[in-house]
């Protein structure tokens, strides 16, 4: 592999630090939303991007519209809570230089009212998931003697507490131990690991709550840009993190928050 993740800005210059030319870059949670904005930007970069989720329809159609804007991107139907199948398709395919880490899932409600069901749901794919995907990703790039960029997908809450969402702020919050845990141990082999951190962001899973005005109004009385954000807003920081432009970054947390965790 031609590029090298412990240095950044080479002959091209600073700008040329952020391609992804020639690299392969996996985004799980790629049907919709964050993962498919992720993907996007990833393969406008330069990359080949390998769409992740559990609609194959959804993922094909994502990966025809970004082969029709001229990128190159392939679907691929998995299930990440079905950690044992993910493990034998990442040994079964060529390394990932890059993953964004994105599938997750929330069910807001009152501390008092989280069942064992929410629980399980919402930490066996934020967390659970999260962790044994990376795992299989990160063994690859190990087997290969690679470098490579591991971006796992955190959320302003992982570093604040917000009412209704005590089992999503459990598994942000421990989403950034792992990142900072996976970084100390994988930054000698040249894999480095960080997580993005947004706010909220117009998606199909935040649309419902966002449509309820006194929500929206709650949320943006917190963000002191006043908007929530877009995928597009979040584009730039995943090619950031997963490109040798941020090559001295890892172990860290990169809010995308319009300041809501300022205060």
């Amino acid at each position: 592999m031609s590029h090298d993740a412990r240095g950044a800005a080479g002959p091209g210059g600073v700008l040329s630090s952020f391609r992804l030319d020639g690299r392969r870059a996996l985004v799980t949670g790629a049907g919709r939303g964050i993962g498919l904005g992720a993907a996007r930007a990833l393969a406008e970069a330069g990359a080949h991007v390998t769409l992740a989720a559990r609609t194959a329809s959804e993922v094909e159609a994502a990966a025809d519209g970004i082969r029709a804007a001229g990128g190159e991107a392939e679907g691929l139907p998995v299930d990440v809570t079905d950690t044992q199948a993910f493990a034998a398709t990442m040994a079964a395919a060529q390394p990932f230089d890059v993953f964004v880490n994105n599938a997750g899932t929330n069910r807001p409600k009152p501390f008092i009212a989280v069942s064992e069901d929410d629980f399980d749901a919402v930490l066996g794919l934020n967390l659970r998931a999260a962790f044994f995907c990376a795992q299989a990703v990160v063994r690859r790039l190990l087997d290969a003697g690679r470098p490579g960029s591991i971006v796992n997908m955190s959320s302003q809450m992982g570093h604040v507490g917000a009412a209704n969402r005590t089992i999503y702020c459990a598994s942000k919050h421990a989403l950034e131990g792992l990142t900072k845990a996976m970084a100390v141990e994988l930054g000698p082999k040249s894999i480095r690991v960080n997580t993005l951190c947004p706010t909220f962001i117009e998606t199909p899973m935040t649309r419902p709550y966002l449509d309820d005005p006194a929500f929206r109004d709650a949320v943006t009385s917190k963000i002191k840009l006043g908007r929530v954000g877009t995928v597009a807003d979040l584009a730039g920081a995943v090619v950031f993190l997963a490109s040798d432009a941020s090559a001295l970054m890892t172990g860290s947390s990169l809010l995308i928050d319009g300041g809501w965790t300022a205060d």
